[in-house]
């Protein structure tokens, strides 16, 4: 049995978002201090988990009560699945211009600083965009390893890049698709904090369709080209010519030599 206090103290940070025929449980926000290249930034963090993850979870049921969410948290192995998060910027909510950027997890890239991709780079750089804007999100999208193979997956991906297959071919030769992340959750989250348009940080034309096709606002789009060397130049050209991203800058530029 929960504490009637605790229950208290966390119901207020607790929202129950209707997404498909689920539901999902936000919590936040929080305040969150962020080193961003040696300079302290203050972001409001949000995370969630889909009720259908957890035991007896009752997902149609928008009215259940925050003492039955938190006693199934408890009884949960959330550690065995990571859960997304959102930081937010400024005035997320009211401000009439706000940047968002929906990253997918890439433990190589973003934790240890992997030269193969440009996800660590393009993940520190739209923080850097969100804060000289002065308000938008960054969506951290924990179950999109390697476009939502996985991570033991995308490993075995790797070991078939090293023998000269692209990343598409590595997908595609293990019995996956090209991409199979899905971004329901995210605009689910994104609408209950945000009413007003957005502008999308990305390369990539199925982020942009997946927010149009949701009907949530989309004002403008901007590209995310950065970091590229002689590790990761394979992997962005094949995400120009084979998945379809919007090439632009120094990325137009590599592709044309």
């Amino acid at each position: 049995m929960i504490n009637p206090q605790i229950t208290e103290a966390l119901k207020d940070r607790i929202q129950i978002v209707p997404s498909q025929d689920k539901s999902i449980y936000l919590v936040g926000p929080i305040r969150l201090p962020v080193n961003l290249d040696g300079e302290t930034v203050i972001f409001q963090w949000y995370c969630w988990v889909r009720c259908d993850t957890l035991p007896g979870g009752e997902c149609g049921n928008p009215n259940i009560d925050h003492a039955s969410i938190i006693e199934m948290l408890s009884s949960s192995n959330l550690a065995e699945a990571q859960q997304s998060s959102v930081l937010v910027y400024g005035d997320f909510k009211g401000s009439p211009d706000a940047l968002i950027r929906m990253h997918s997890i890439c433990h190589t890239g973003d934790i240890f600083g992997s030269k193969r991709c440009d996800c660590g780079y393009q993940l520190k750089q739209s923080m850097k965009m969100i804060v000289a804007h002065g308000t938008g999100a960054l969506f951290y999208l924990a179950n999109h390893e390697g476009r939502g193979i996985g991570l033991f997956s995308k490993a075995m991906a790797y070991v078939l890049q090293e023998q000269g297959l692209d990343t598409v071919e590595a997908n595609l030769e293990l019995g996956f698709e090209d991409d199979m992340r899905n971004y329901d959750d995210a605009i689910a989250v994104l609408n209950q904090l945000r009413q007003l348009p957005v502008t999308l940080i990305t390369n990539n034309p199925r982020k942009l369709e997946a927010l149009k096709r949701s009907g949530a606002g989309v004002s403008g789009r901007i590209p995310l080209w950065g970091d590229i060397s002689e590790f990761n130049e394979k992997y962005l050209k094949t995400k120009v010519n084979r998945s379809g991203h919007l090439g632009s800058g120094p990325m137009t530029n590599t592709i044309a030599e």
